[in-house]
């Protein structure tokens, strides 16, 4: 069936806003968008079944996104039973997938879509100095395999005190920064030297499960995801990715403020978050919700995050608006959850902006969803309403003959 948006004020994210705009989807993509004529609906297609989505006085713009969170994979009230985040008996896990530990009945999936929230980025903690792999997948399903967008979609390694912490405990390496560099320097050696004999055709036999799982990084087509917080892990993760030749995104960034053009510099993204939690720990004593925009305005794209269940999914936009609240600038914080996570998490062909061909992933709101009182009308995850307020008006089903 046709579905039209019609008569809110249309947000695409990539410049354009119409006060009084329209959107059709069918097939679950974005099919056209633009303005209304003079303000005023539009002749609807001839012979057609046609779901008219009334969205006049409200905000129409593509679903949020979380670029870096663990929900479904540490479940909420639910204790050791729920939580599948870190396998802590061995420092290098690259063979590790978060797709098969994630729950989609998570009570999380749907305060995210009652946020907005369309698709988040989703994988394993920062236990190990190698965690395994992420997921990008829709918020919205029962089955993880219907809900993936990209699989796998990043490598999880971790510096600072949570690898320190873990197996200090456990009188084995890693028990200093040293040693986390180290170790992540002598897999990243050991898997270069099996991705060139593989590249050089591996015989079948000689193919080792372990290292399979870095194929993907050293061919490009995934990145690194650094769990960092402190200004030396920030660099140290830099270096080291410099030193292989890979693509990395630095993710938490908490003192990233503090070295910004030393980031900038880099080339790397920042996924910044989770600044609504508290510091709880050494190396996020200068956290503060200032960092997303100064990295900003340093030419360093940028991605807010919660880092669920650190902070709550839902708290996604109010996140961005303290941001806006510190300094950064508005569109560039609804950037930052929208478009910008997108390209970083590498979805931007699907998701991120209302575009033409582009999955009908869309949030209308009563207001900007950085202010504390918005309210969120409706969700449509691929053209479908997976949520909608109870003052949001019914879908109206019409037929042109």
């Amino acid at each position: 069936m046709i579905c039209y948006i019609i008569g809110g004020k249309v947000l695409t994210m990539t410049g354009e806003i119409w006060e009084k705009g329209y959107v059709r989807v069918e097939g679950g993509k974005i099919t056209e968008l633009g303005p209304m004529k003079n303000g005023a609906p539009f002749p609807l297609p001839e012979g057609e079944q046609v779901m008219v989505v009334n969205a006049l006085g409200a905000l129409v713009m593509p679903g949020l996104i979380e670029a870096h969170c663990h929900m479904g994979i540490t479940e909420e009230k639910k204790g050791m039973e729920g939580d599948d985040c870190n396998e802590t008996v061995d420092p290098i896990t690259p063979q590790l997938r978060a797709m098969d530990a994630i729950n989609p009945m998570d009570a999380a999936f749907d305060d995210a879509l009652r946020a907005g929230i369309t698709s988040a980025m989703i994988g394993p903690g920062s236990a190990n100095v190698v965690g395994g792999t992420f997921s990008f997948v829709k918020t919205h399903g029962r089955a993880i395999d219907d809900m993936l967008v990209r699989s796998p979609a990043a490598m999880k390694v971790a510096f600072g005190e949570n690898p320190k912490a873990n197996y200090a405990g456990q009188d084995k390496s890693p028990a200093t920064r040293m040693a986390i560099a180290a170790m992540l320097r002598q897999e990243l050696f050991k898997a270069q030297r099996y991705y060139e004999k593989k590249c050089a055709g591996m015989k079948r036999s000689e193919e080792d499960f372990h290292y399979e799982a870095w194929v993907p990084v050293f061919e490009g087509k995934i990145p690194l995801k650094a769990h960092v917080h402190r200004a030396d892990d920030i660099q140290t993760a830099i270096r080291i990715a410099k030193e292989y030749g890979l693509s990395m995104t630095l993710d938490h960034c908490s003192e990233g403020h503090l070295i910004a053009e030393k980031v900038k510099e880099s080339g790397f993204p920042a996924v910044v978050g989770p600044d609504l939690a508290s510091r709880s720990k050494i190396e996020v004593q200068n956290m503060a919700f200032k960092t997303v925009g100064i990295l900003n305005k340093a030419g360093v794209k940028t991605a807010i995050v919660t880092d669920h269940p650190v902070s709550l999914i839902q708290s996604l936009p109010i996140c961005a608006g303290l941001a806006v609240k510190s300094g950064m600038d508005e569109m560039e914080a609804l950037k930052s959850i929208t478009i910008y996570p997108a390209q970083i998490c590498r979805t931007d062909q699907r998701v991120g902006s209302l575009e033409v061909g582009k999955d009908a992933d869309i949030a209308i709101y009563d207001q900007l969803p950085l202010h504390v009182g918005a309210k969120t009308l409706c969700t449509m995850i691929e053209g479908k309403i997976v949520y909608a307020d109870e003052s949001f008006p019914l879908p109206v089903c019409e037929k042109r003959v």
